[in-house]
């Protein structure tokens, strides 16, 4: 699912940046992590042609060591079915069902799930096709399924994005790792296109799912840097505001307007204060293998995630000292989604990257309270944030999070990041953060049923705007009032 797009993503971008590329010094060796699949080596871009012809310095990925999953194919003792069988929401709430062999969408939520859940959008129809073709009785209706996400918050996400036109994504998540909420704006009216099985537009287009495309993260990207800086001992850094190297330069967004540079900077400045030219000398301090290293045995970043859903293919590529200076404010050849971002928020508060799902049980088709497989447990920790590096991180995020001026109700404490990023698209707006419940450990395992989550779990909350511009907004941390309205859908207040 997220191949296509990758593929795509990453030829648009190597266009755009060949600048970049061409800045680095030729003295440099080149380094590449990226997909192993035929993804940029089908692009025609000087920066892919360098990918493949070091292929002695290439990181191949290896492959991700899951738990057996529900979607995996049924047992032999089942038979295929004819007829899918229904998709319901966390709640029993009938989302997607099936009518003389069609496929008919709840009128309530059609347009709020259609490019998350719809085969033509190669949703979770698509995804958990084996399930839902599967049944018992030979000739019958599938199995159904329950997903994780929550379809009147999916709605009241969705109506308020609409409302605001806030083009672009947001994502929540349970602490355990199951979506609550997937939303991607703007969507479309599946019952005006029932009869299509895929389109690639509606599945990649305008109308697709940015909550699992790839784009440039911005400064979300320092929340890994801020730790990979930490463990290496890069402590403090002279910061002059503006750094100029090899014909180049790379600035901080304050550097016409701030007056005190240059700086002695101290982590926990640069962190709260997003200097870019801290960060870009502390990568530029550890080097390329170790970076690259703590990248993935810290964040599995390099190396995909694999989900119920379908894989978070999170992208990275470093030709030159330049694209590592600059890799650490998350530009350059560096893309991930809103998806990955929501594992990453959920790391940063709790400590442990825990893997993402969806697919919450296996029930009878028209009885969704009647369970028919074992239910995906959650919190399956896929990595870790060495124990002495995480309390500089949590600090540094409350900062952040209470100088947005957002409110969290009692008993709650917001940690955020902001980032502002550069794509090939324009200026994307950034806020990976988490409402956490100030009793929440973290380690609470829900066995398939959220109706006490409400009271007693956080919520990791991230929000992409695409359409900053029109809002009047330059910089991340101004888009905190729509970030406000997300935490208020979430949470129901």
């Amino acid at each position: 699912m997220t191949y296509r797009f990758k593929k795509a993503a990453v030829i648009i971008m190597a266009q755009a940046m060949l600048l970049t590329a061409v800045s680095c010094s030729s003295t440099v060796e080149k380094r590449t992590v990226e997909d192993s699949s035929p993804a940029t080596e089908s692009s025609t871009s000087p920066a892919s042609e360098n990918a493949s012809s070091t292929s002695a310095v290439h990181s191949e990925k290896t492959t991700d060591k899951t738990t057996e999953m529900t979607t995996e194919k049924a047992s032999s003792d089942k038979e295929k079915a004819s007829v899918k069988g229904n998709i319901y929401d966390t709640e029993g709430r009938l989302l997607i069902s099936d009518s003389d062999g069609k496929r008919v969408y709840a009128d309530e939520y059609a347009i709020s799930f259609a490019n998350v859940a719809t085969e033509m959008s190669a949703g979770y129809d698509k995804t958990f096709e084996d399930i839902l073709l599967t049944s018992d009785a030979s000739g019958q209706q599938g199995d159904s399924i329950t997903i994780t996400l929550d379809a009147d918050v999916q709605n009241a996400v969705y109506s308020y994005m609409q409302a605001n036109n806030i083009k672009g994504a947001c994502v929540a998540m349970r602490t355990d790792g199951s979506i609550l909420a997937q939303v991607s704006y703007p969507s479309y009216d599946p019952r005006t296109v029932a009869s299509t099985e895929y389109d690639e537009e509606l599945a990649w287009g305008e109308f697709g799912n940015k909550a699992f495309q790839n784009y440039e993260p911005g400064s979300c990207f320092k929340i890994m840097s801020e730790v990979i800086s930490d463990k290496h001992g890069v402590h403090s850094l002279t910061d002059e505001g503006e750094w100029e190297f090899d014909g180049t330069s790379i600035v901080n967004w304050d550097h016409d307007t701030n007056f005190s540079y240059p700086m002695q900077r101290s982590l926990s400045s640069a962190f709260i204060n997003s200097s870019n030219i801290y960060f870009a000398k502390a990568f530029d301090q550890i080097g390329t293998d170790a970076v690259l290293s703590d990248l993935d045995s810290i964040f599995h970043f390099v190396t995909d995630i694999e989900c119920d859903f379908g894989a978070l293919e999170n992208n990275i590529e470093i030709y030159c000292q330049d694209d590592l200076r600059r890799t650490a404010f998350g530009q350059s050849y560096v893309l991930t989604s809103p998806l990955y971002l929501a594992a990453l928020g959920r790391e940063a508060v709790f400590g442990h990257m825990v893997r993402p799902f969806v697919l919450q049980n296996t029930v009878a088709t028209g009885d969704p309270l009647k369970q028919l497989g074992n239910a995906p447990k959650g919190n399956d920790v896929i990595a870790t944030i060495p124990q002495e590096c995480r309390q500089n991180l949590l600090d540094g995020m409350q900062a952040i999070g209470s100088n947005l001026g957002v409110y969290v109700p009692e008993g709650y404490t917001l940690y955020a990041k902001t980032g502002t990023a550069e794509t090939w698209l324009g200026d994307f707006l950034y806020i990976t953060g988490c409402v956490k419940n100030n009793s929440d450990d973290g380690a609470g395992t829900y066995f398939g049923n959220y109706e006490s989550y409400g009271e007693n779990g956080s919520y990791i909350i991230v929000m992409m705007v695409q359409n900053p511009g029109e809002h009047g907004y330059e910089f991340a941390s101004e888009s905190a009032p729509l970030y406000q309205g997300l935490v208020n859908a979430v949470m129901g207040n």
